[in-house]
């Protein structure tokens, strides 16, 4: 019994050396590997600089000495002088009165010509700091707008007028690329040549060049796409800086300071000798607010720039989403009693064709675009129970009495080109007595652009509701309420139509007869037959015996449009926008704007 435990102390002494030999080997070779170790670091920070700080700090401060230095403006600079005498904001002051507090992140804020300095520190170690800084004249990025995420671009007119050579041009590829990879609307304030070179590039490159036009199939597929392009012409917008603004699906001018053309003063006198020209008599507002190369006229820069958010707040990040509905506090069945008197019994008299708009979508949505030109006609954005929709309307207040001219045309096919690129559906509000006539009509190619005009109606694809307030006639009057099959279109009472206006209609359709009776009757006797087949026509001409032939479908009263219409909007988004946009992902609904 003794020997068995003699034998078990044994076995276990045996065994606890053997761990013990086990953690000794294992210690050793640790140590082994601690001295190994220590020994590559004390080589590799033996490579290092003496006094380079392990954290990179010397470069952060570099970059940060950088970005206080592109961010603070040089008073003294003579661009800046000249930037704030003609009563313009500072780039940078104008990012942030655009975007929304405390959401600029900037891409590429420390691009720009660097001139370094070499100094030795405390500790003897060579040191690198900036001794001067011009900035790149292109500020960019990302921000919200509104609360929507966005890409923005922002001249610097103070560094040499905005031109290329300013390093703005990859800046501006590289943003135009951004918003197209990443579906996000693109803000453009446009102030100077937006990346065109001038003469000094030559210099600087040592030959001159074929010029090339970067970035522009990226803006057309944007376009095309819907990623909202909004521009704002915030000085002068020159060459490639004008065409930028110009293919935004929205662009708005300052008043007080914007000016667009293809060359300024100095090149205009040398190629047409028109001199003393000032930039705004060149191409300012009254100029192209006036002629539809900018939408609208602001008052200032803040006014761009309010209206740049709105008309954001309408649309989409891209074709692939549904415009943003909000919730609205004008409710849907809400009647309007005025609408019932608004159009006068006697024909030829005129109503504010803004009228209708206003009282029935949600109040105070309608925001107008393009008001100074293509007068004849009337666009903008509204809601219906919060929902974004497009507005058409004729003016019949306008030069023509509503009749489409050769610009009205223009703006609507441009709007309806617009709208089915955002899916936006299109309440439209017609009275139109048809196209313009008369020598200044044919003189402006009236019809070349009523019949463009129609192409748009028939190959754009959103839907459109069509309230027949008064006139439908002619050709015109068939493009705007016969493009969509079946037909979603009510009438008013009020409602007037055929293929020429009684006006003018009889005199054609009963020429003989009304030759004969003054051959022998005199002017009296054609007078008489004149005025019965007056009331004649005008009782055949009622719009409830249309309705009683199913030639309308439905004659209201003009008190329940906004129900109407509100009904219509919501079944569209509710039940057809998902459908339109899954044919839009998957690639078998296309829609157009460039």
């Amino acid at each position: 019994m003794a020997s068995d435990e003699d034998g078990a102390s044994q076995r276990a002494r045996e065994r606890v050396q053997q761990v013990s030999s086990h953690i000794a080997r294992t210690q050793s070779s640790k140590d082994d590997v601690s001295q190994s170790s220590a020994s590559q670091r004390k080589k590799k920070h033996a490579s290092v600089p003496v006094g380079l700080p392990a954290d990179y700090s010397d470069r952060l401060g570099q970059i940060e000495t950088l970005e206080k230095l592109a961010r603070t403006p040089d008073i003294d600079h003579r661009g800046y002088a000249r930037q704030k005498k003609a009563g313009k904001l500072w780039v940078h002051e104008r990012v942030e009165a655009l975007l929304d507090e405390g959401s600029l992140q900037e891409i590429g804020s420390v691009a720009g010509d660097v001139t370094w300095s070499k100094e030795k520190g405390e500790d003897g170690a060579q040191k690198e700091t900036v001794a001067s800084f011009t900035p790149s004249n292109s500020v960019q990025g990302y921000g919200r707008l509104g609360g929507r995420k966005i890409v923005f671009t922002a001249d610097d007119y103070t560094l040499r007028a905005g031109h290329a050579d300013g390093a703005l041009m990859e800046k501006t590829l590289y943003i135009e690329k951004l918003a197209l990879s990443l579906r996000l609307p693109i803000v453009k304030l446009v102030d100077g040549s937006s990346g065109g070179g001038s003469v000094t590039s030559i210099r600087k490159q040592g030959f001159s060049y074929i010029p090339p036009l970067p970035a522009f199939d990226q803006v057309v597929a944007q376009l095309n796409l819907g990623i909202p392009n909004l521009g704002a012409v915030l000085g002068p917008a020159i060459g490639l800086g004008a065409a930028r603004v110009t293919a935004c699906h929205f662009s708005v001018m300052a008043a007080n300071i914007g000016s667009l053309f293809n060359a300024g003063p100095q090149v205009v006198k040398g190629a047409t000798f028109e001199e003393g020209l000032t930039m705004a008599e060149l191409g300012g507002p009254d100029m192209h607010c006036r002629n539809g190369t900018i939408d609208n006229i602001a008052r200032d820069e803040h006014d761009a720039f309010d209206q740049i958010r709105r008309v954001l707040s309408y649309l989409p990040n891209s074709g692939f989403s549904a415009p943003p509905v909000i919730k609205s506090s004008d409710i849907p069945h809400r009647r309007e009693e005025s609408l019932r008197s608004l159009i006068p019994r006697r024909k030829e008299r005129m109503y504010d064709s803004r009228r209708p708009i206003t009282l029935v979508v949600d109040n105070g949505s309608f925001f107008e675009i393009g008001a100074l030109w293509g007068t004849t006609a009337i666009v903008g954005l509204a809601r219906l129970d919060g929902h974004p929709i497009g507005i058409i309307a004729n003016n019949c207040e306008s030069h023509t009495g509503g009749a489409l001219d050769a610009l009205g045309s223009q703006k609507i096919t441009k709007h309806l080109k617009l709208c089915d690129v955002m899916n936006l559906p299109i309440l439209q509000f017609v009275d139109v007595p048809g196209y313009a006539v008369g020598t200044a009509a044919e003189r402006s190619a009236t019809m070349r652009h009523g019949i463009n005009l129609a192409m748009a109606y028939y190959t754009t694809t959103m839907p459109v509701f069509s309230v027949v307030t008064r006139r439908a006639y002619g050709v015109a009057g068939g493009v705007m309420l016969d493009c969509r099959d079946p037909r979603m279109r009510v009438a008013w009472p009020s409602g007037d139509w055929g293929s020429l206006p009684l006006k003018g209609g009889i005199e054609v359709g009963h020429s003989y007869e009304l030759k004969e009776a003054a051959r022998k009757g005199g002017p009296k006797m054609a007078d008489e037959l004149y005025a019965k087949l007056e009331t004649e026509y005008n009782a055949l001409m009622n719009p409830v015996r249309t309705a009683n032939a199913f030639g309308v479908e439905q004659i209201i009263d003009p008190a329940d449009t906004r129900s109407v219409v509100c009904n219509w909007i919501s079944h569209v988004y509710q039940e057809l926008m998902e459908e339109r946009l899954a044919k839009r992902r998957a690639g078998t609904l296309h829609a157009s704007f460039a």
